[in-house]
């Protein structure tokens, strides 16, 4: 099997969708080939990501330290999850995680340094998942941002 490569786009909310405070967001990612854990169902692969989530203007938080003005670009690497045999129906759910790096700071990403956590399916030519990112209240604001994220792969 060769590297599978995810163009993704969605919807990235700071803190929760419940706040409104939504921007556009958009990854490409890079998962090799998987790696069987022991002799368990478990499998691993090494995960790479790059992105960009749109700054916002809320007027609030502009007297700030951090605004929500910038843009984020990141780059994350790290390991997708998956359990079950290849034909198993629950095998292509996915749980990955990955440190990740990023320019700006905002109300909801405070450090240069982040955690990246999804939950997804991955369909042979698509995926679809919940992503969330955060320094893990490591340094405060520390809202995070989660988001929904459609992918197409090659």
């Amino acid at each position: 099997m060769a590297a599978r490569f995810e163009v993704q786009g969605g919807v990235s909310y700071m803190g929760s969708p419940s706040n409104g405070y939504s921007t556009p967001a958009a990854f490409g990612e890079v998962i090799f080939d998987p790696n069987q854990i022991g002799s368990s169902n478990f499998t691993w692969s090494p995960d790479v990501t790059a992105g960009w989530i749109d700054g916002r203007n809320i007027p609030q938080y502009n007297a700030n330290r951090y605004t929500t003005r910038d843009d984020i670009w990141l780059v994350a690497g790290g390991a997708r999850f998956h359990y079950g045999p290849t034909n198993a129906w629950y095998q292509p759910f996915f749980l990955s995680f990955q440190p990740a790096v990023h320019t700006g700071k905002t109300q909801a990403l405070s450090t240069v340094y982040e955690f990246v956590t999804t939950v997804g399916y991955q369909g042979n030519h698509w995926s679809l998942g919940i992503r969330h990112i955060s320094n893990g209240s490591i340094k405060e604001p520390n809202r995070g941002e989660t988001m929904v994220v459609a992918g197409i792969a090659f």
